[in-house]
């Protein structure tokens, strides 16, 4: 019964993110797609299972079908998420690189905090959590830009 629902739970994780969210998870690989698609990049910087706003702005804004589709047109999207709780725990590989992201990008450890840089890596902008929809917030991230 335990291994089923961790399968549904990882199912439902991974169905929720959209094509580029789910390539984005590696900065490397963000960064060659970036520089060959003339393209943005996006660095998501939340704690999934512990930080109130962070699953917040998740809800209201980047798990949206309307976020998503922005995303997929306008960055490449990388996931840098903190988990606490030892089951959401992110393989060590990856805990690796989204230490080694907020070590260069969010060094005041400031959850959630949205950065955007341009394909050679330098920070255009960067966001926090507002209390609104998709649209809005699409609207101020591309008012940033």
């Amino acid at each position: 019964m335990k291994k089923l629902a961790l399968v549904i739970i990882v199912i439902v994780s991974f169905a929720s993110v959209s094509n580029a969210q789910s390539e984005g998870f590696d900065f490397d690989e963000a960064k060659s797609k970036a520089m060959e698609s003339n393209t943005n990049i996006m660095i998501f910087f939340h704690g999934s299972d512990w930080c109130a706003p962070c699953i917040k702005l998740n809800n209201q804004v980047i798990d949206t079908e309307e976020f998503k589709t922005w995303a997929d047109n306008n960055v490449i999207f990388v996931d840098a998420d903190f988990p606490r709780r030892h089951r959401n725990q992110l393989d060590e590989i990856q805990q690796d690189k989204n230490k080694e992201l907020a070590e260069k990008y969010n060094q005041q450890g400031q959850f959630p905090l949205i950065v955007i840089l341009d394909k050679e890596g330098k920070v255009i902008c960067t966001a926090g959590y507002k209390d609104m929809g998709s649209k809005e917030y699409i609207a101020y991230l591309e008012s940033k830009l």
